[in-house]
């Protein structure tokens, strides 16, 4: 059985995919996984713009017909050991009405479809450790805990507003 749902990389001068990508990130950044704050006027009004005029981002939409119901965006960094690209997923959403139907999986499979297309050698993310079914998803599709050494442990994500 086919798939409900389509997903394809957004194209940031489609006022339709602009829309969606706002919309989606909005609603994922008011969920409690995002945040529980929806976006400010300013990012709501101008993310669109700054995501396209940076080559190294792309977007991912996923569709049930014609609605937009999941929004994967992706920036390419460096990896500075292999000195090749790798692509960091920086947002996963799917409308909570659209959870459980494998949409975040196949819009993570485009979003790495594009990353080999791109010469990347891994893809990275984040997700908090209380995101349950995010967790498992990643692990379950190869993501796993960074590491070089093991007896150094794991790498933790921090961050610092500036």
């Amino acid at each position: 059985m086919a798939a409900a749902f389509s997903v394809r990389l957004a194209d940031y001068r489609r006022p339709s995919d602009a829309d969606a990508l706002v919309r989606l990130l909005d609603a994922y950044a008011s969920d409690p996984a995002g945040g529980g704050e929806p976006l400010s006027d300013y990012a709501k009004a101008h993310l669109v713009p700054e995501l396209a005029a940076r080559p190294q981002a792309f977007s991912i939409l996923a569709f049930d017909g014609e609605q937009a119901v999941g929004l994967v965006n992706c920036i390419e960094g460096f990896s500075t050991f292999k000195c090749k690209p790798l692509v960091n997923v920086h947002d996963v959403a799917v409308l909570a009405s659209h959870r459980g139907r494998g949409i975040a999986e196949a819009m993570l499979a485009e979003a790495e479809r594009i990353a080999v297309e791109r010469g990347a050698v891994k893809m990275t993310l984040e997700v908090l450790s209380g995101n349950a079914p995010a967790v498992k998803l990643y692990r379950r599709i190869g993501y796993e805990g960074y590491q070089l050494d093991p007896a150094m442990g794991t790498a933790q994500f921090f961050q610092k507003w500036i």
